[in-house]
């Protein structure tokens, strides 16, 4: 008997970790496109239902405070549990809250009172869920090996497309089931947003590279266990002095996120559904929201492709003069075609300097800082839209929706100016980015 030679084996290349950027982004498509259908049933549905633009604004305002404090709540949390389990369990509250609006209206009817409820409950599970998606954004790069600038052009892009179908979709349904009833489709956008997130890895969500217990109950072993009120208290803390002390590119960033939230967040959530349903075509906003996304998409895909073929102030001087003009345009209040226009101008504007703060935001914020600074961000935001849509009501009441929209336009000049003029955003191009190492599981758990 002889022995064969042994017989060599080839070699088995190594492992290549799954990709997450697709199913993080499918999961914030999800997601984004509830939102969005909501976005633009809910304004008309109270405006049914109450008959008053002032109860739009004072429903808002209303929630404001509470808003405020369960955003510095869901920062505590996203710095110190596993930021893909917050995110799971927010989406699966709001998935909740929304499926209850029908439920309430078959039931008892709904009212003022149950907007206010409902809304507390839905900013329970959205305000916390936003700031741990926002915060996986890094994380996601660094895994994937992603250029930030790049991705965020990209996220951009794919706000833009399912933000363009929301509107749209939110007319087809509501012609198709009725205002309140279109509401379910929304909730199971959040269920599958969930279901996607929960497929992603845990150690993507890890807080300081420890992996976080898989029920997001285990505190990172880097922080001291604290209660929420006093997680919640100094994620206010950390996160105003990363956001507005530390660094000024940073601080005149979010002032002028700000000023399109609040500017934005008028005329989308109050003057223009007053317009239209003075107007007895509250189905033309949906077409006007979705022009103005159209546009957001083909400039955010263009800046996502040759984000490095101009320099960054270029790109932010044209898209703050084009904003100007696009705005300027809807406060006019024109016909429908001149709205239509004006959307497109704006969106085609606004796809580049969107994507922009977002990169120097998440590029200068400190990974351990990630979910506090977020979360105040997100909490601050959140305050500062209602205050502009309740000032925006009583202006609506009081002299009209046309002065209303006139003000907010002027608004968005005299910010455009500052914009143009601060210092800290005229050397755009000198900056660099802030080095950032994001800390994973080790390399055997990635595989």
């Amino acid at each position: 008997m002889s022995l064969a030679a042994p017989v060599a084996r080839t070699a088995r290349p190594p492992h290549r970790p799954r990709k997450v950027a697709p199913r993080y982004l499918l999961s914030c498509a999800c997601s984004l496109l509830g939102n969005s259908v909501a976005g633009v049933i809910l304004p008309l549905v109270l405006l049914a239902t109450t008959g008053d633009a002032l109860a739009a604004g004072t429903l808002a305002l209303i929630c404001a405070v509470p808003q405020f404090l369960i955003g510095l709540i869901g920062g505590a949390l996203t710095d110190r549990f596993n930021r893909r389990n917050v995110s799971i369990v927010s989406d699966i509250l709001s998935a909740a809250s929304v499926a209850l609006l029908p439920i309430v209206d078959m039931i008892w009817g709904l009212s003022f009172g149950w907007f206010v409820a409902l809304g507390l409950l839905g900013a329970i599970g959205d305000i916390p869920g936003m700031t741990a998606r926002d915060s996986l954004v890094p994380a996601v790069c660094e895994r994937d090996n992603r250029s930030l600038q790049k991705f965020m052009g990209l996220t951009q892009s794919l706000d833009s497309l399912v933000v363009i179908v929301g509107p749209a979709l939110a007319a087809f349904l509501m012609g198709f089931v009725g205002s309140v009833n279109a509401l379910w489709f929304t909730a199971a956008m959040s269920l599958a947003a969930a279901l996607v997130t929960l497929t992603l890895p845990r150690s993507l969500g890890a807080v300081h590279g420890a992996v976080a217990d898989a029920s997001a109950t285990a505190p990172a072993s880097s922080q001291p266990p604290r209660g929420l009120v006093s997680g919640a208290w100094h994620a206010l803390r950390d996160g105003v002095r990363v956001l507005f002390a530390s660094d000024t590119l940073l601080r005149s960033s979010m002032f002028i996120s700000f000023g399109v939230v609040m500017v934005m967040g008028s005329l989308q959530g109050l003057v223009l559904p007053v317009h239209f349903t003075a107007a007895q075509t509250p189905e033309l906003l949906g077409y006007v929201l979705s022009a103005m996304s159209a546009g957001m998409l083909a400039s955010s895909l263009g800046y996502a492709a040759m984000a490095h073929k101009l320099r960054r102030r270029t790109w932010y001087v044209l898209s703050l003069a084009g904003m100007a003009s696009g705005i300027l345009g809807l406060g006019l209040l024109p016909s429908f075609p001149l709205l239509i226009a004006s959307a497109l101008v704006l969106g085609l504007s606004a796809g580049p300097i969107s994507a922009l703060l977002g990169f120097f935001i998440f590029d200068r914020i400190p990974a351990e800082n990630r979910g506090s600074a977020l979360g105040t961000q997100n909490s601050l935001t959140l305050a500062a839209a209602p205050v502009a849509v309740f000032a925006t009501s009583l202006v609506v009441e009081s002299l009209g929706v046309s002065a209303a929209a006139l003000g907010l336009a002027g608004c968005w000049m005299l910010i455009t100016l500052w914009a143009l003029n601060t210092h800290s955003l005229k050397h755009l191009d000198e900056e660099k980015a802030h080095p950032d190492p994001i800390p994973f599981a080790p390399e055997a758990e990635r595989a």
